[in-house]
């Protein structure tokens, strides 16, 4: 009988869209890359699925992730997720984790429940700290590079830390992971040079801050903001879910 996977059955067959039902996935940080990542696991037969994220959708979100519209201004991300994931599929088991992952609140989680991780998080410890707890206890995982400040969606790749160039994140991860003596780990990366952002007291949330009330990480505590497109962090994330769907089922291995 025909139904919401049929085309995808096609694709890789019943016995491949059985071990993706059964599979249970984590993704952290749901915004601009970890929001599409989610929705193309969901879409492609994810039966279970962890969303971690701490933050509430702010208006400067819309212009890029998929979570946000002006009916979720101020809604908490993963609960916007979780009514979306069931929109697609009611049958999808959503753990929410309402909580930003950091280096101290890493055994909140159980890794061992993961059959593979997703880092869309955006500080180098938790990064960091995400890579280790997978490598402790051998899941795969996958780290989205830098994103912002690009608007050349055709320059990011896949590949492992160690052959990463130009991107600044990229360089920082692979010298912190070499003092702790990781290897292997597969990223998305751009070799696009960053982009100076245009910024102006106008369009910055240093002097025009617009978070939502009780907002825990405001953007006005970052270094710099950096500015972003529509279609950038899409093709990230789906990128990083096609990854995870491919290794999932050993597809080309």
């Amino acid at each position: 009988m025909l139904n919401q996977f049929s085309r995808t059955e096609l694709l890789i067959g019943q016995e491949n869209l059985e071990k993706l039902r059964n599979s249970r996935v984590a993704v952290f940080g749901i915004g601009g890359v970890g929001g599409y990542t989610v929705e193309a696991l969901v879409r492609s037969g994810i039966g279970h699925i962890d969303i971690i994220d701490d933050d509430k959708v702010c208006i400067t979100n819309i212009n890029r992730q998929l979570l946000a519209t002006r009916k979720t201004v101020g809604k908490y991300k993963v609960d916007v997720a979780e009514e979306r994931i069931h929109e697609i599929n009611p049958d999808v088991v959503v753990v929410k984790h309402q909580t930003f992952f950091t280096p101290e609140t890493a055994d909140d989680f159980d890794f061992s429940k993961y059959d593979y991780v997703v880092d869309a998080i955006d500080t180098v410890v938790g990064k960091i700290k995400l890579v280790e707890k997978s490598k402790e206890f051998n899941i795969p995982i996958i780290c989205a590079m830098g994103a912002g400040n690009k608007m050349d969606p055709t320059r990011f790749e896949v590949c492992d830390i160690s052959k990463t160039s130009v991107c600044p994140l990229a360089k920082v991860m692979r010298q912190e992971l070499k003092k702790r003596r990781i290897k292997k780990v597969k990223v998305v990366y751009s070799k696009e040079l960053p982009i100076k952002p245009k910024e102006s007291t106008a369009n910055t949330c240093k002097h025009n801050c617009v978070c939502p009330p009780g907002t825990v990480r405001k953007c006005t505590v970052k270094h710099q903001i950096p500015g972003s497109i529509a279609f950038v962090p899409p093709v990230v994330g789906l990128i990083i879910a096609g990854e995870v769907i491919k290794d999932l089922i050993e597809y080309n291995k």
